[in-house]
């Protein structure tokens, strides 16, 4: 497996609480990959901690040289006066390649994500809007690994079909994609394998077809257990 992303033994301690605890994991790439758990299972953290946005206590996180990341995170905020034209202009200014400035370029992300070129602002959007916006933010770069918090989360049923219909547009397409999401019927529609976290640990992996067991039973199985 060509590694896109590696996890060795990362631990992550806030004062005198473990919230990742010697957490292994591999991602290759074009692979959709999934963190599974409850709440304070340690996904967010894990996925900060891979972004450099939250130090690792101990261990190693290898990301393949040359690797660029999106990422779209759970509550997405954009600037409220503004279109989602502006809201890609500016992240691309800060991103600092100028061919990703281009308007033509941008508008391709608008379409991909089923969004409009108009002059609407951020604050007349639906949630299911600011999620198809936050996606497009996350594909300025071209990136080659995506890391999505909830990108179906609080969507309408047609949302969630869009959005999953997106995903799977970039898979085909060799992305290799990390969801961190609580809805298991998604998850195994568009993902490869993953792990189910609880307490910071790996208790389990899935592989997806593989056991004839569905993913929501074995997730109320593992993670209701105390």
């Amino acid at each position: 497996m060509n590694e896109m992303i590696s996890l060795e033994n990362v631990t992550k301690t806030y004062k005198d609480k473990t919230v990742v605890d010697k957490l292994s994991l591999s991602v290759g790439k074009g692979e959709v990959f999934a963190l599974l758990g409850a709440n304070g299972a340690g996904k967010t953290t894990t996925i900060k901690m891979i972004l450099g946005l939250a130090k690792v206590s101990s261990g190693n996180i290898k990301i393949a040289d040359g690797t660029k990341i999106g990422y779209s995170p759970e509550t997405p905020y954009f600037p409220p006066y503004l279109t989602a034209m502006e809201v890609l202009s500016y992240y691309a200014g800060i991103e600092g390649d100028k061919s990703k400035k281009d308007k033509s370029y941008l508008k391709k992300l608008l379409d991909v994500t089923g969004l409009e070129d108009t002059k609407t602002k951020v604050k007349n959007y639906s949630k299911g809007m600011i999620q198809r916006l936050a996606l497009a933010q996350a594909l300025i770069a071209d990136p080659d690994i995506l890391i999505l918090d909830e990108p179906t989360a609080g969507l309408d049923a047609l949302g969630r079909k869009h959005n999953l219909e997106l995903l799977e547009s970039l898979k085909k397409a060799g992305k290799t994609i990390i969801i961190n999401s609580h809805i298991l019927h998604d998850i195994e529609a568009i993902c490869d394998r993953g792990v189910i976290m609880k307490k910071g640990k790996v208790i389990d992996t899935w592989t997806n077809g593989v056991s004839h067991e569905s993913l929501e039973d074995k997730f109320i199985r593992l993670v209701g257990e105390e």
